[in-house]
């Protein structure tokens, strides 16, 4: 078991399986493409344990508060990892995470983007500590998102050559 395994395992955390696609739904991208040690990360929502969207669902300032958003971060955090070592095998190959796009489902007027992405910055920083967790990163409101996930997060990262 990878480092970064052991430490989620000590939080109690597990890695979902892969995302379980609505039905007339068609997904004709990678989740996950490497090129050479440069590592570029899709948008991913939350998922829970059986690999379907995680609920609740809809948007913050409205029918969710920032502590949902904040878990729901957390959960694509999760979803971005289980994603990660499908690709790449082993999620200790990850040398450095650089730039993180998080995205929320916003009502009009709300402004606390950036602390319901601290759950997925924050998490990754507890897994990967201050050097390799360390990244750039946008927290920015949307109208709306697919399926009406509250969450939508995407990055880049490079591996250890």
């Amino acid at each position: 078991m990878s480092a970064i395994e052991a430490r989620l395992t000590e939080m109690g955390l597990k890695l979902p399986p892969p995302f379980t696609v609505p039905p007339g739904v068609s997904l004709p991208f990678q989740f996950v493409q490497v090129h050479g040690t440069r590592v570029f990360i899709a948008g991913h929502g939350p998922q829970g344990e059986d690999g379907a969207m995680a609920a609740p669902l809809g948007k913050l300032g409205a029918e969710l508060s920032v502590s949902e958003g904040y878990q729901a971060a957390r959960l694509v955090a999760l979803s971005v990892l289980a994603s990660l070592k499908r690709s790449i095998g082993d999620l200790d190959r990850v040398c450095a995470w650089h730039r993180v796009f998080g995205m929320v489902n916003s009502a009009p007027g709300f402004t606390q983007q950036p602390q319901v992405i601290n759950g997925f910055s924050e998490l990754i920083l507890a897994l990967y500590g201050p050097e390799r967790g360390a990244h750039t990163r946008s927290a920015v409101g949307m109208a709306e998102l697919p399926f009406n996930i509250p969450v939508e997060i995407e990055g880049e990262l490079s591996l250890y050559p």
